[in-house]
């Protein structure tokens, strides 16, 4: 094992104290421990290994010693930790796209000038709460699926002819702008991390759509919801095996 497990700890360590520095914007001189406490507010994954983390800085302290300006290593950690402090660096310095982790999905859609009967098929068809509404090409917004239902509602009770509705009012038609307050668009290089974090400041948002720039007008590539979180935690608990 020699000093290979130091070398390999300590790279990691200071990756990671140098990648807190820059996101809480600290001091040079400030404190392993007070950083990460600090970054908890700032980073999801930070907050999730606050303990390891604290723990490492320690570890951190017993093996280097320092005299007279130099530093030496007097202990070399296990490879279990070693492997930890890794698999933690790689979580925080470099997470993986959320395109890794959820593979692109069928997204229902609808042409904005086709009648809403269109979209009842295509709730039908894909089973999502969610339509994206293309205008010439370009998203133009969504209809969500409770929108439509309470529209239909509305004209159930006041004895409207529903089917009349349905093919004479345009999918165009239904688009909010408080219903796509609720949908966060997203650029394909998106993280986890930073999914994750959005949902978890935005406790409102229905679903995150992903396109090429995180542009209204792009094309679509894919959706998260939160149903897909546990799908996203199984990959980050593989995140460490797999190549890079």
């Amino acid at each position: 094992m020699g000093n290979d497990n130091a070398a390999r700890f300590l790279g990691s360590y200071n990756r990671i104290e140098s990648h807190l520095k820059m996101l809480y914007n600290a001091k040079p001189t400030q404190n392993f421990t007070d950083l990460v406490k600090r970054c908890t507010e700032l980073n999801i994954t930070v907050r999730r290994y606050e303990s390891e983390l604290i723990d490492y800085g320690k570890l951190r302290n017993a093996i280097v010693h320092s005299t007279d300006g130099f530093e030496q290593v007097i202990a070399v950690p296990c490879d279990a930790v070693v492997d930890h402090i890794e698999f933690i660096e790689r979580h925080i310095c470099r997470p993986p796209g959320i395109m890794d982790a959820i593979k692109i999905k069928k997204i229902a859609s609808v042409f904005a000038d086709r009648p809403l009967a269109t979209a009842i098929d295509a709730f039908a068809e894909y089973e999502q709460k969610t339509i994206i509404v293309y205008d010439h090409g370009k998203m133009s917004g969504v209809i969500y699926s409770y929108r439509l239902y309470g529209e239909i509602a509305k004209r159930l009770e006041s004895g409207e002819n529903v089917n009349k509705y349905l093919n004479e009012t345009m999918c165009g038609d239904l688009i909010r702008d408080e219903d796509m307050a609720r949908y966060l668009l997203l650029p394909r290089e998106t993280t986890v991390v930073d999914v994750f974090e959005a949902f978890e400041k935005q406790k409102h948002l229905i679903a995150a759509i992903i396109t090429e720039n995180g542009d209204l007008g792009e094309k679509a590539i894919n959706i998260i919801t939160p149903a897909d979180f546990p799908r996203i935690n199984r990959f980050l608990e593989n995140y460490n095996v797999k190549p890079f």
